[in-house]
């Protein structure tokens, strides 16, 4: 298997549900308390893009996708349009968005990550697949320019410096993301409805990890 660096139609993946996955195993004692533990630590997240097709002209451009990708076989690039930034839907990525590290004065790299925050808890989400031209960096409150103070990874998500942040030093990024993902089945059953209109009632895709 392979991973391919391309996203599914944007106009295909509009209008499409899902959204992030938790696995818990919770087990109830006899005196009525729960235990509960998860054998993941990060979420997954699955999606449905049948409902957001409207046109014979997207089912001929879904086969066609799906067939490029052999099916289940090879991953690619979904944007899920109701988390695909660094920072609130309604604002514009900035470079102070997300902390994604501490500088040390030795280490370079660091990866690019998303940070949910919610009554005093957090969860850290590992971003691998940014896209491009939209990534911003920043050191301590001052921007940094590509090319020039760090390179970007856009297949990894890995921010790399020309020199190593100086110890005690905050890193920072805003950005736009794709989630990588596979097909969730190897058969697309279509129905065509009329000339003009079509339906795919199921096409499942699940996130992968890298």
């Amino acid at each position: 298997m392979a991973f391919h660096e391309v996203r599914f139609p944007a106009k295909l993946s509009f209008g499409s549900v899902g959204g992030p996955e938790r696995r818990t195993e919770v087990v109830t004692l006899t005196n009525g308390f729960e235990e509960r533990n998860t054998p993941w630590a990060q979420s997954r997240r699955r999606y449905d893009a049948g409902v957001s097709l409207r046109s014979l002209d997207d089912i001929a451009e879904l086969i066609a996708f799906f067939e490029a990708r052999r099916g289940q076989l090879h991953g690619f690039r979904w944007k899920d349009w109701s988390d695909y930034k660094s920072c609130l839907p309604s604002a514009l990525p900035g470079f102070a968005d997300q902390r994604i590290g501490t500088g040390d004065g030795v280490r370079r790299e660091f990866r690019l990550a998303k940070t949910y925050a919610s009554g005093g808890a957090e969860y850290l989400r590992e971003i691998t697949k940014p896209v491009e031209g939209s990534v911003l960096v920043g050191i301590t409150g001052d921007a940094q320019i590509l090319g020039v103070d760090f390179e970007l990874d856009v297949t990894t998500g890995v921010v790399s410096f020309a020199e190593a942040p100086d110890a005690g030093e905050a890193i920072t990024a805003g950005f736009e993301f794709d989630v990588p993902v596979r097909f969730d089945t190897d058969v697309i059953q279509t129905s065509v409805a009329s000339f003009q209109a079509g339906e795919v009632p199921d096409v499942p895709v699940v996130e992968i990890r890298l």
